[in-house]
């Protein structure tokens, strides 16, 4: 690593997050600042501290905030109790944890797994370079969700085209950390399968699990954990059954508070517990001290709980209340002792409350999440004032756990003393009434966090578990079923928001299940089917889509049923890079008959069957099972030219430019348009507006697609009044839209050499919300924007955090990156550094070895490089082809500017017809400013016309494009060329050479 260039305090803080490997979304939330704020400080960093990559920053973020620290702080919660013996426990499940990828800690409820665990995590803290991550599994009922437990502790959120275990997975391929996933009994099926995925795909990735019960997979060893020792460990002689723990501050510490005076662990974990709450213990009193343990068994939770009457009842006072609920303890086996040790000590502690406290306590057990005492109040039923003072009684008993924080405190309970409280509950009849009441809570936290605030993403992560666990009491409820469908609604609202899409698809196809109208049902599925979109899941989309039209069918809407029908097919249509198993034509031209039949005069219906038709006629025009994709530029796709997907029309055939069925697709398109403009449906007209957009494309009309693509997209800024949130009034439908019309806009705006407008969309579509986990999708467009505008700078800034993105993504090999993997190649060579241009090739060759690297945009990017090198025959060779035969890979984008530069190569290597290939240029690029400017500027030259050649220069200018400007002062000679020079190396590129 280099010497690095000073870096400012906002840079320093987003260097101590990376540090701490949080996602660039983590960060923005941590900072309050955007997304591609933090991108932007992120490429600085890598830039000034002359890093190749995100993980070298975070070691860099180390060695420079932190130089006393070696590793990343332990991500585990801090605990207010010293940490109590367990010296062999603690060795033994390290030693174990260094010699086998997955151990389980099991044991039963109160023996004390969940401190062990901590405690080991934290001595081996150091060995991980990557770090520690505690991940609660408490509040997770659902075993899918487990990867999104996971994914929200490590800060990561989902990668485009892959579920969250994929996500979780990939980020941590490379990494050398330990996870300790606490708690898993529940969700044991889940976790084994999370884990399998997980360890097969991350080799340096060790996993600690604590566990009522073993995962029973063949790769974990399983430790059990033992209660408290009895006796010294000088007088144990490693009793086998006997060995246990107590709790800790200090994740960090090493070290723990030994046994005393000869005593046991448990016997000393009672002294210094109760010694915390009252008057030190004589000596002479540990013999009563180490009985009273006895009769706990050992058992670490039942101690605390003893230990915290301590100061109320003395020693004499716990010996004599314990003396009759522990005559039960007689008989059965050892682990069936050691449970009825804790429920004894459980029932114990319950019983020694007042009758409001012991409401209380069972009460707030619905609470999966630490609580306020306002949420207690509201859930529990009791008034404020008995709710503030209860729970005060309740954490004195150690029955509750105390955590302070900015935004007030909170309370929780162990899971043990959770469940027990859940029994009691029960018990009491008081369940249903209770969790009612806590599904009403969890109702009214949905409705407020639907209002946007700046601490949003924090609000909804501390309730997002609660709304959880409240839907999955309420969904098999029958009583419950409408606030159960408004949860589901509101959850798949938030967690799009919250940019958990898989969830948010999830909990979409929950509320259409609970829907109790027909009608309800089917917008669920619709809801549904435009996340499956932007998941990239073109199957699940379908399906969807046909849901819906069976709902409506169903309930006899015909209309609503023609137009998911339609939107069915014609998705299939714009989307079909999306699909893993396309669209049969006869399934498709069923769906469009049927959806016609059913439209009958209804405009919206109508629309959408003749939008259904266009992408029919479009795809037969293309003439390959590629069709019209306008997400190209978003990274949706695996295409890089949407409009331009063929395989072998013929020229003067029906699918060629002016073709019949090009200009049936423009005729169908347009009369989508037309209804779905009548009928004031925004995504509608911006559905039709994309397919009539690639119809023009194909058809060769460049400009009219452009304006199109323009139109598209600033209908649908309008109707969102300019906002870009991911769920505004058009809900992910809207969202898909517009991130698909951003990608089409900024391509059109390039194909037709409108370079300001393409950096205008490209900017935004970068800083879109729902994008700022996939980096690479969201700023590929604008680095090959920047790249042809010869904007060196932004280009190098733009390229390290798509290429950081593209490694967070584990390196996903998609012809969509290609063209912002060949612009950066192409940059690097301007500036004559070689070794990256070469390192940035061999990327382009992993990512995209298509026709459209070959002939396409390669050649375009390829002949700029060798045109600066002073090698025109060369670049004359790289686009050698005539244009109608790349004309499948140039349409669209490239068409005007592989024309323009084959003309100026073959003007200066001496083409004998350099005169005729310039007239048919001027002719096919006619309005694109930078692309005549290019022809002009050969022309020029050819003529050997100074004043003519030095025009051009300012129209490359007028047109946003420095570096053809400067290359024309350049090729100018004289003086001319000496301010070409500045120019060049004002744009950060190295000297031009002139052939």
């Amino acid at each position: 690593m280099g010497e690095a260039a000073e870096i400012s305090p906002r840079e320093a803080e987003v260097l101590e997050l990376v540090g701490d490997h949080l996602s660039n979304a983590e960060i923005g939330a941590r900072l309050y600042i955007s997304v591609r704020t933090v991108e932007t400080h992120v490429s600085s960093l890598l830039r000034k501290l002359d890093v190749p990559d995100r993980r070298a920053l975070a070691r860099c973020a180390t060695e420079r905030t932190r130089p006393d620290r070696q590793r990343p702080a332990p991500a585990l919660p801090m605990r207010l109790t010293s940490f109590i013996g367990r010296e062999r426990e603690r060795a033994a499940l390290a030693t174990m944890l260094k010699e086998h990828r997955q151990v389980t800690a099991v044991g039963p409820g109160g023996v004390g797994k969940t401190r062990l665990a901590l405690a080991v995590a934290a001595d081996a803290a150091d060995e991980f370079a990557d770090g520690v991550w505690f991940v609660d599994l408490v509040p997770v009922a659902d075993p899918g969700m487990i990867a999104t437990a996971v994914a929200e502790a490590l800060g990561l959120g989902e990668q485009l085209g892959h579920d969250m275990a994929e996500s979780v997975a990939t980020a941590l391929a490379d990494r050398h950390a330990l996870l300790v996933l606490d708690n898993c009994e529940q969700v044991v099926d889940g976790a084994a399968l999370f884990l399998e995925r997980l360890l097969a795909a991350c080799p340096q990735v060790r996993v600690l699990v604590t566990s009522r019960s073993r995962l029973m997979v063949p790769f974990e060893r399983v430790y059990p954990v033992p209660s408290l020792s009895l006796s010294s460990p000088s007088a144990d002689n490693g009793d086998k059954g006997d060995d246990g723990e107590g709790g800790d501050d200090s994740h960090g510490s090493h070290g723990s508070k030994g046994s005393v005076a000869g005593g046991s662990d448990a016997a000393a974990l009672f002294i210094d517990r109760a010694t915390s709450v009252g008057r030190p213990l004589d000596p002479a009193q540990y013999n009563q001290v180490a009985e009273i343990c006895a009769r706990l068994d050992g058992m670490a939770l039942a101690i605390e709980l003893a230990a915290a009457r301590y100061a109320t009842l003395g020693l004499d006072g716990i010996t004599a209340a314990l003396a009759h609920p522990l005559r039960m303890l007689t008989g059965g086996s050892r682990a069936q002792d050691r449970h009825r040790s804790v429920r004894a000590a459980l029932d114990w502690s319950h019983n020694l409350l007042d009758p409001a406290d012991r409401a209380l306590l069972r009460r707030v057990s619905v609470f999966v999440t630490p609580f306020t005492a306002q949420a207690a109040a509201e859930v529990t039923g009791l008034d404020a004032a008995t709710v503030v003072d209860g729970l005060a009684r309740l954490a004195e008993q150690s029955l509750l756990a105390v955590t302070f924080a900015p935004d007030g405190t909170r309370y929780r309970a162990l899971e043990t003393l959770r469940q027990y409280g859940a029994d009691r509950l029960a018990e009491a009849g008081e369940l249903h009434d209770t969790q009612a009441r806590h599904l009403n809570w969890c109702l009214a936290r949905s409705a407020e966090l639907a209002a946007p605030r700046a601490d949003w993403r924090a609000r909804f992560d501390r309730a997002a578990d609660e709304l959880r666990a409240a839907l999955a009491w309420a969904e098999s409820r029958t009583e419950q079923r409408a606030d159960a469908y408004r949860l589901a609604r509101a959850m798949a609202e938030l967690t799009f928001t919250r940019h958990l899409i898989a969830e948010s698809q999830q909990r979409y196809e929950q509320a259409a299940a609970l829907a109790t109208t027909p009608a309800d049902a089917a917008a669920m599925f619709r809801h549904a089917a435009a996340v499956a979109a932007c998941r990239l899941h073109g199957d699940d989309m379908h399906r969807l889509n046909l849901a819906a039209a069976d709902v409506a069918r169903g309930a006899g809407d015909t209309v609503a049923a023609a137009r998911d029908l339609a939107a069915a097919a014609s998705n299939a249509y714009r989307f079909s890079s999306k699909f893993v198993t396309q669209l049969r034509p006869e399934e498709a031209d069923a769906l469009i008959a049927e959806g016609r039949e059913l439209a009958g005069t209804d405009p919206s219906a109508r629309a959408a069957v003749a939008l259904a038709e266009a992408g029919r006629a479009l795809t037969h025009a293309i003439g390959s099972t590629y069709t019209h994709s306008t997400g190209a530029g978003t990274g949706t796709t695996d295409a890089s030219d949407g409009a331009t997907h063929t395989a072998g029309s013929s020229p003067g055939g029906p699918g060629s430019p002016g073709g019949p069925t090009v200009q049936e697709a423009i005729g169908s398109a347009e009369r989508a348009v037309e209804l779905a403009h009548l009928d004031q449906d925004p995504l509608a007209e911006s559905a039709a507006l994309d397919t009539l957009a690639g119809a023009l494309s194909w058809a060769g009309d460049a400009f009219a697609a452009a304006a199109t693509a323009r139109r598209r997209v600033e209908l649908l800024i309008s109707a969102s009044n300019g906002s870009d949130a991911p769920h505004g009034p058009h809900g992910p439908a809207g969202t898909h839209e517009l991130i698909e019309a951003l990608g089409e806009a900024t391509e059109a705006a390039l194909g037709v050499g409108d370079l300001p407008g393409a950096r205008q969309w490209a900017r935004r579509l970068a800083e879109h919300p729902q994008l700022a986990e996939v980096g690479h999708r969201a700023t590929g467009w604008l680095l090959v924007a920047d790249t042809l505008a010869g904007d060196a700078e932004q280009a190098l800034t733009t390229g390290l955090r798509f290429r950081d993105a593209w490694r967070r993504a584990g390196s996903p090999a998609r012809a969509v990156l290609g063209p912002p993997a060949a612009a950066m190649a192409t940059i690097h060579g301007l500036r004559d550094d070689q070794e990256a241009r070469r390192d940035w090739s061999a990327l382009l060759a992993q990512v995209d070895p298509s026709p459209w690297n070959t002939h396409g945009y390669g050649a375009v990017f390829d002949a700029i490089f060798m045109l600066h090198q002073g090698r025109p025959e060369a670049a004359l060779e790289r686009t050698a082809p005539e244009p109608d035969r790349v004309r499948q890979w140039t349409t669209w984008i490239w068409l005007h500017w592989y024309v323009a530069l084959r003309a100026e190569a073959s003007v200066l290597a001496g083409a004998p017809d350099a005169a005729a290939r310039l007239a048919k240029a001027r002719t096919v690029v006619a309005g694109n400013p930078v692309a005549t400017a290019l022809v002009e500027r050969a022309a020029a030259l050819l003529d050997a016309d100074t004043e003519r050649l030095i025009a051009t220069a300012s129209a490359f200018e007028a047109a946003g494009c420095r570096y053809q400007s400067a290359r024309t002062l350049t090729l100018a000679g004289g003086d001319h060329a000496a301010r070409g020079a500045r120019v060049l190396t004002d744009l950060g590129l190295a000297p031009m050479a002139i052939p």
